[in-house]
């Protein structure tokens, strides 16, 4: 499915943007927190990070809402993008796949297509006096997935990026990035969508 819409050098940027965000994260000691990128007619519309979430309720509901912005742009695609065991804590729910894990999936109205990136941390310390920085060491990826299973959030996020927002109002995508932004979310749009 990868290539339906997104052009495998579409594709190629996504993930090579995702895993620069995991080198420069994991050398702050965090991973970067899940991300969805829509796109309309093969488009990137932006990324939007989720915003910050407490363990639990707070965090399925947040990571679920990145669908917003997919819903108001009316995009025909999106890629997500999140950590196993990071969602997988923040969620309180069980570790499923491999972990540590960059996750994308690629989703369109009629399916997805789940895409793993297995990693080992490992130090990026040139001499034993320099500070301990940790980076990833990347596996080499599994065989993409088409329908794979998605952790609960994460499915929601997928279902609901194609579901119309009810918004009355002139402007439904503009109202939504300013309200996810008053949320707390990241948002960085393209210069197309931005104006």
């Amino acid at each position: 499915m990868r290539g339906e819409f997104v052009d495998a050098q579409v594709w190629d940027a996504l993930v090579a943007s995702m895993k620069n965000a995991y080198t420069a994260g994991l050398g702050e000691g965090a991973v970067p927190r899940p991300v969805i990128m829509p796109l309309v007619r093969g488009e990137l519309v932006g990324l939007i990070w989720v915003r910050p979430l407490k363990a639990g309720d707070d965090a399925l509901t947040g990571i679920a809402a990145l669908s917003n912005i997919a819903a108001a742009a009316d995009a025909d695609e999106i890629v997500l993008a999140w950590e196993t065991h990071d969602v997988a804590t923040a969620c309180r729910l069980p570790l499923v796949g491999p972990a540590p894990c960059l996750n994308m999936v690629h989703a369109t109205k009629d399916g997805h297509v789940l895409h793993q990136l297995p990693y080992t941390e490992q130090s990026l310390a040139q001499a034993p006096e320099d500070p301990a920085t940790v980076g990833p060491h990347w596996l080499p990826a599994l065989e993409p997935q088409p329908g794979g299973e998605l952790v609960p959030p994460i499915q929601a996020a997928v279902n609901y990026s194609f579901t119309p927002l009810e918004l009355d109002h002139p402007s439904p995508f503009g109202v939504t990035v300013v309200l996810m932004e008053e949320d707390g979310y990241s948002v960085r749009l393209t210069e197309t969508f931005a104006r």
